[in-house]
């Protein structure tokens, strides 16, 4: 009995744990973005995530700005609408589409600090760390889920037994399309 307790509950401890991608592992410098413009370092290699802000295209690399955010034990960046770790601006040989790389996409990048930028956001002059991008990984949509309980009478749980709940639907709830403006 022991031994089916111990196996079962190893068998949810592994299912529970998050790693990252294979081109996200490794080794990277506990830094966040703000820490490094502030500190002025440059060369260590970082593992930083956020949202895409905007993408330049040029002709031998496209540029990404991006807020950061926290990462996850899978390497994906947490949603939080309210914090930000910075900002930083991560740059790759080749063409990386604008329609693809939107900015409601999330994606983490590894790469080595190789200079610091600075740009104007609104009146403020703003210093961006600058990335040399080994790995850009574009992390799919997050769908919103909406869960859809009911009641079945002939469910063992609807009465009490076997100690179950009324089965569940999972289901992406649909976004709502954007209404035109009114016409005058």
């Amino acid at each position: 009995m022991n031994r089916i307790l111990i196996l079962s509950l190893l068998s949810v401890a592994a299912a529970g744990c998050a790693t990252a991608p294979k081109p996200l592992r490794g080794e990277f410098a506990a830094v966040a973005p703000e820490q490094s413009a502030l500190s002025g370092q440059v060369g260590g290699t970082v593992r930083w995530g956020g949202r895409i802000i905007s993408v330049d295209p040029s002709e031998q690399q496209t540029c990404f700005e991006i807020v950061a955010r926290e990462l996850s034990s899978g390497a994906r960046p947490v949603q939080a609408v309210d914090h930000s770790l910075g900002r930083f601006i991560a740059c790759r040989s080749g063409f990386y589409d604008p329609a693809i790389f939107t900015n409601e996409r999330d994606v983490t990048i590894t790469g080595r600090i190789v200079d610091f930028e600075t740009r104007r956001i609104g009146e403020y002059d703003y210093r961006y760390p600058r990335l040399a991008a080994e790995v850009i990984y574009l992390w799919p949509l997050r769908v919103a889920q909406e869960r859809i309980y009911f009641s079945d009478p002939y469910w063992p749980g609807y009465y009490g037994g076997w100690g179950y709940r009324a089965p569940v639907i999972v289901r992406p709830v649909p976004k709502s399309e954007p209404t035109p403006p009114p016409s005058k």
